[in-house]
């Protein structure tokens, strides 16, 4: 009886010891695929990330980088980007940053916060050495309009300042930075001689451009149009009843027959103003940032295109909309 009570237990010793040598090497194999999944899950690319403050200059960066760098805008599309808040993620991407892009002229005075936390990263300002049109009228009198991305003859210059901090970034890829700026260009030339053909046909008379936000100043200066909004910039968006009367008699003494707004503000008191004057909601243009991916304005080029058919559908005269 004690032989037999022996064998059992060497045979159920030598049982267990098998099945450990075989689930030993089961065992560190998951191990390492459990590794390399999490490898592979992980951001893994190498190369260098640039960081920039809304997604219209995220598009841009990116018509000059290629695949060559990694492009991320900190605020998202359809984000007011005037009166941002960063958040402490915001922070961490842009201290791990290798390049920050901004657009300058006061519109980003949250991205101070960027460059003071990220003290190492090199900062671009796209509209640096750049002349800019002043706002006229209002607490902003006599400061910059920052939003000359609206003019696709200034925005070459953007692209000439991207190409230059991408090749101090990237010495390497310098070429390559050179040839997709001047494609670029080349396409915003023309896209400039497309939008001026579009808004040809609109009559001098009605060649007044009203929106919520004063961000056509660029855009009306190249295409002989006058401007009117409800306030200077998104970052002073209270209405007054006096600016309120001031627009509304404008659209009235003017007999403009459309108004406008911005997708990124409430466009309900540009509809009052409409009913009051008698002219009609003409639709929400793409100013301070892009759409998603599937909506009418995914890229500068887009924006541009989208608003400008706004702007012809409201203020041509009912022969010249379809020609």
């Amino acid at each position: 009886m004690k032989n037999l009570k022996l064998g059992i237990f060497k045979f159920g010793f030598l049982r267990q010891l098998v099945i450990l040598i075989i689930a030993l090497p089961l065992s560190v194999a998951c191990s390492k695929q459990g590794d390399l999944s999490r490898r592979i899950g992980n951001d893994s690319d190498d190369r260098p990330v640039v960081l920039t403050t809304f997604t219209i200059l995220a598009d841009m960066a990116r018509q000059v980088a290629g695949d060559r760098l990694q492009v991320k805008s900190i605020t998202k599309p359809g984000a007011e980007i005037h009166g941002y808040e960063p958040s402490p993620r915001d922070l961490e991407q842009a201290s791990n940053a290798d390049l920050i892009v901004e657009n300058g002229l006061g519109l980003e005075l949250w991205a101070r916060r960027f460059v003071q936390s990220a003290a190492d990263v090199p900062t671009v300002t796209l509209t640096e050495g750049m002349q800019p049109l002043l706002i006229e009228g209002d607490a902003y009198a006599g400061k910059p309009n920052p939003h000359a991305w609206m003019s696709p003859l200034r925005a070459q210059g953007y692209v000439d300042r991207l190409v230059d901090a991408f090749s101090q970034l990237d010495p390497e890829g310098a070429q390559l930075y050179r040839d997709n700026g001047n494609s670029y260009k080349l396409q915003l030339e023309n896209l400039d001689a497309e939008l001026r053909n579009l808004l040809a046909v609109i009559p001098q008379k009605q060649r007044v451009l009203v929106s919520c936000e004063g961000a056509f100043s660029y855009l009306a200066q190249d295409y002989g149009f006058d401007e009117a909004y409800l306030w200077p910039v998104n970052a002073e968006s209270q209405i007054s009843p006096r600016r309120m009367a001031r627009l509304i008699e404008r659209v009235k003494n003017d007999q403009i027959p459309a108004v406008f707004c911005e997708t990124t503000v409430s466009d309900k008191a540009q509809r009052e103003v409409a009913r009051a004057s008698g002219a009609r909601f003409g639709g929400s243009f793409y100013v301070d940032s892009l759409s998603k991916r599937n909506g009418p304005a995914p890229t500068l080029l887009d924006l541009q295109r989208h608003n400008v058919k706004l702007i012809r559908q409201g203020l041509a005269s009912p022969a010249e909309k379809s020609s």
